[in-house]
């Protein structure tokens, strides 16, 4: 598991969700998380979730973090697994941080406002997630809030739960590796 820090500011529109795109865009070959902040705005086409795209829903903010996942094995359940992981991760670097922080199903809220998006897809040759967590939610089509306002250092928090979503990855490829099977 590989993972890779982009420093440029890149507008995510969704069309970042799609296979291979941070092989061809970073040079990272092979499962990978990447993350970057930039601006948010994704509807139509680009709506993976089909009950957002129905709605004629949209997903924006001012500035997110974004990060990007790709594994080359596994189906969408096992992706869903991975995002709900994810998000729990994401929860656990930020609780010390933000009182009010709780997680429901792949979303982080602090009170009743919405702090992050999420989204797990599978393409014909990889299975991909979209974690943003809002900066600053400026725009958001619902309440929101953002780690500006909590005093969140949203690069720190970054490299945090990346390294903490490479740690447990690995992790959990060595479980695999050391168990026996039963009969």
């Amino acid at each position: 598991m590989k993972a890779h820090r982009v420093r440029e500011e890149i507008a995510y529109t969704g069309e970042q969700l799609r296979s291979l795109w941070v092989y061809r865009t970073f040079g990272v070959e092979g499962d990978a998380i990447v993350w970057f902040a930039g601006p948010c705005d994704v509807s139509g086409e680009a709506l993976v979730d089909q009950v957002d795209a129905a709605a004629q829903d949209s997903i924006r903010s001012a500035r997110m973090m974004h990060f990007i996942v790709e594994h080359f094995s596994g189906d969408l359940d096992h992706a869903i697994l991975r995002q709900r992981l994810l998000v729990c991760l994401a929860a656990e670097v930020l609780r010390d941080e933000i009182a009010d922080l709780r997680r429901a199903g792949d979303d982080l809220f602090v009170g009743e406002k919405k702090l992050s998006v999420s989204i797990a897809t599978a393409s014909p040759v990889s299975v991909l997630i979209h974690l943003g967590v809002n900066i600053d939610p400026t725009g958001a089509p619902i309440p929101a809030c953002g780690l500006e306002e909590s005093g969140v250092d949203p690069h720190r928090f970054a490299e945090r739960l990346a390294a903490a979503y490479v740690a447990e990855t690995e992790a959990m490829a060595k479980a695999r590796c050391t168990v026996r099977g039963v009969p």
